[in-house]
């Protein structure tokens, strides 16, 4: 009705409006096949502190988080059983991921990319007091602006490139991700997770950075996903590469109650699962994961978009707990003392996850600090509900990507990763992988510095020193017998040891690893290497 009149088209009209429909499909159909033709989008949506079990589709997964669009995302593309991130914690798996580098020859091994710039030169040491028989070195506190990474190389040929969320590779702004390659970029500092006292909800407690201050109470796992898709609208025509680095679900811990509610009193079949806080803080994560999706489907992108979801590590089994000695005798007004009041509130004296079967987790060389989910998604081009036991690592992502998308390296850049493109394209294909490595020159008596190498079902691990807890230098594991690492049979197969102690010194050597050195000043008997 019009004025209280019925509207009727005129015979002009009429055909306009159908001319105009027209128009529309065509428009519509034009952007699809335009699209298609142009290189693939990019999107690596990387989990802070997920675990290998820690949803559905997952080997061994999760019977106790609920991971509805993981799952989905896993049953249409391909889940990979065997891959590795670069080190134990997340700065140094993040320069692994942006550069194809091991850490070890980038010289960042711990997570240290929330602390002033490191002064460069020589490789400076810890000065180690008697008790202990080496001295360690000190990481790289950024990632250098020298290295050419993923998003630069795809910035130069022709991509918009967006980064949102946790960064943790350089507190300053020489070191920010803006100087890295990224033309848009949303995070703050310091940035281990969203600093006390406000944590994951605004007014957040950042002291730097770029995110722009949002209501009071914004949950900023939903904020950093609104910012994303703002991205692919403004993005949609052009290929691009959209990092998502959520802050989920690292300390400190911040929840939905509403959703952490619903997780309590659930009960694990597995036995594995059972801290509502993480339940929750995984549900947000997904849901992001979800409007990704939701995104790319509404504009048509999704057959044209390649989606890389990983973890930064294995997950947290060590914060939190009755042994942590971090929250021994915390001041009442310490900024954490409200968040852990919460924290027993739902989740008592209960780790963040449990990676059983794998042992251990974050910040430690057994498998469950360094085994990681890795799903990735190209409709039409990946096969869906593929699974995939070859090895591969976060030093495998920049190359791998490059060729996907046709992007053509530079010729003076190095990786020490290899593409698995030909896995992702040819369910028959296997990658001529001799080894991959981990090293971690840090840590103390319960959890040595030390390095591992993988080759084929091997696993031999090398601890630079020894204690009450780590009698031994060396361990030695068949991975396809015994997943959860708990029979060592170094001292009944010298042979394989020797092998591949070998290719451990020539994994430092060529790296220019920084190992641990003889403390001069030790007065102890323990052994070290």
């Amino acid at each position: 009705m019009l004025n209280g009149k019925q509207f009727r088209f005129t015979g002009r009209q009429r055909r306009w409006k159908v001319i105009c429909a027209g128009l529309t499909v065509l428009l519509i159909a034009w952007r699809t096949v335009e699209a298609k033709d142009r290189p693939p989008n990019v999107i690596v949506f990387l989990v802070d502190d997920m675990g290998w079990t820690d949803f559905g589709a997952a080997p061994l997964g999760s019977k106790y988080y609920e991971t509805p669009n993981m799952d989905a995302l896993a049953a249409q593309g391909i889940v990979f059983s065997d891959a590795y991130s670069a080190n134990p914690l997340c700065s140094p798996t993040r320069a692994s991921l942006l550069t194809g580098k091991y850490p070890a020859r980038l010289g960042m091994t711990s997570a240290v990319g929330h602390r002033p710039p490191s002064p460069s030169g020589p490789v400076a040491y810890r000065k180690a007091n008697p008790n202990r028989p080496l001295q360690l070195p000190e990481s790289r506190t950024f990632l250098d602006p020298a290295e050419y990474t993923l998003a630069e190389a795809l910035r130069d040929a022709g991509y918009a490139t967006g980064h949102f969320g946790k960064w943790h590779l350089g507190l300053t702004e020489p070191h920010w991700p803006d100087q890295q390659g990224y033309q848009v970029a949303w995070h703050g500092k310091p940035d281990p997770g969203p600093p006390s006292p406000n944590g994951y909800f605004a007014p957040y407690s950042f002291k730097a950075g770029t995110i722009v201050p949002a209501a009071n109470g914004t949950y900023i796992i939903d904020q950093l996903t609104d910012e994303a898709c703002k991205f692919i609208d403004v993005h949609q025509e052009q290929p691009f590469l959209l990092s998502i680095w959520q802050f989920g679900v690292h300390g400190p811990w911040g929840h939905k109650e509403e959703y952490t509610r619903e997780f309590v009193g659930k009960k694990d079949p597995t036995g594995r699962h059972q801290n509502p806080i993480m339940a929750s803080m995984l549900r947000s994560v997904d849901e992001s994961l979800g409007r990704i999706l939701a995104k790319l489907d509404e504009l048509k992108l999704t057959d044209n978009t390649i989606i890389l979801f990983t973890s930064d590590n294995g997950g947290n089994v060590h914060s939190n707990t009755e042994e942590d000695v971090t929250n021994k005798n915390l001041p009442a007004d310490h900024p954490r003392a409200k968040v852990l009041a919460d924290y027993r509130k739902y989740a008592g004296f209960n780790a963040p996850t449990n990676n059983e079967p794998l042992r251990a987790g974050k910040g430690t060389l057994y498998e469950g600090g360094i085994r990681i989910p890795l799903v990735v998604r190209w409709p039409g081009k990946i096969s869906a509900g593929r699974k995939s036991s070859e090895i591969v690592g976060s030093i495998d992502y920049y190359p791998t990507l490059i060729q996907l998308t046709g992007v053509t390296p530079k010729q003076d850049v190095h990786f020490d990763g290899i593409s698995f493109a030909s896995v992702l394209r040819d369910p028959a294909a296997r990658l001529d992988r001799k080894a991959i490595f981990n090293f971690f020159p840090h840590g103390g008596p319960a959890k040595p510095p030390g390095v591992t190498v993988r080759a084929g079902n091997w696993k031999l691990i090398r601890w630079f020193e020894t204690g009450p807890s780590f009698p031994n230098i060396h361990e030695l594991y068949d991975l396809s017998q015994d997943l959860g690492e708990k029979n060592n049979l170094a001292a009944s197969n010298q042979e394989k040891v020797h092998e591949l102690d070998q290719l451990m010194d020539q994994f430092l050597q060529e790296t220019g690893a920084a190992v641990p050195i003889a403390n001069p000043d030790y007065k102890g008997t323990h052994a070290h290497r």
